[in-house]
């Protein structure tokens, strides 16, 4: 048994991950603003991180398309979340999909040490393929909540985010001048104009 084991075991804590994904504008963030501020009702210790990358909305906090926000800690890497999460119940990750896959194994010996892991991520890039870590993280969660955008051309639900540039790279960050969600059938005839 190592340490991690025996501190769980110690302390009667049961880790998880959870992981809350979907297109750009479908609440990810919203949601896990929600879980963590229901978290700190309970008097649970809690700890939310970003990537240092993403300061769209701000450098310190974490912050929902509807202005909900959260103080957060941005870090340059995964491995950085370690270091800052001694004593703490309920760890939240936000953009997760900006991280490597190191990600997935600061997670589970987060979990293996008894905490509860919040992670909010894109689970598709602009092109429509899987984003980063995020398959990953979704493979080892004990809960997965997807939730849906409402499409930008027809109102159906979206699970795109369809980029409205044509730049190349996997990460641009932006908002609604660069996205929008998109359902199966308008984003499949967004790339084919």
């Amino acid at each position: 048994m190592d340490f991690l084991e025996y501190s769980a075991r110690a302390t009667g804590r049961r880790g998880s991950i959870e992981v809350i994904t979907g297109s750009m504008f479908s609440g990810k963030t919203e949601e896990l603003i929600r879980r963590l501020r229901r978290a700190q009702f309970a008097g649970l210790k809690v700890e939310i991180f970003k990537p240092s990358l993403d300061k769209r909305y701000s450098e310190t906090r974490v912050v929902s398309h509807d202005d909900k926000s959260i103080l957060s800690t941005p870090v340059d890497n995964a491995s950085s979340i370690l270091l800052l999460t001694e004593g703490v119940d309920v760890v939240a990750i936000d953009e997760a999909q900006f991280f490597d896959n190191s990600i997935v194994t600061v997670c589970n010996q987060l979990a293996d040490s008894g905490a509860r892991i919040l992670i909010a991520g894109l689970d598709m890039d602009f092109s429509g393929k899987p984003f980063g870590p995020m398959p990953e993280l979704l493979a080892i969660a004990e809960y997965v909540t997807k939730v849906h955008a409402i499409c930008m051309r027809c109102g159906n639900l979206a699970q795109y985010s369809f980029r409205k540039s044509d730049e190349a790279q996997v990460v641009l960050l932006g908002e609604k001048n660069l996205y929008e969600p998109l359902c199966r059938n308008c984003y499949n005839a967004a790339l084919n104009k």
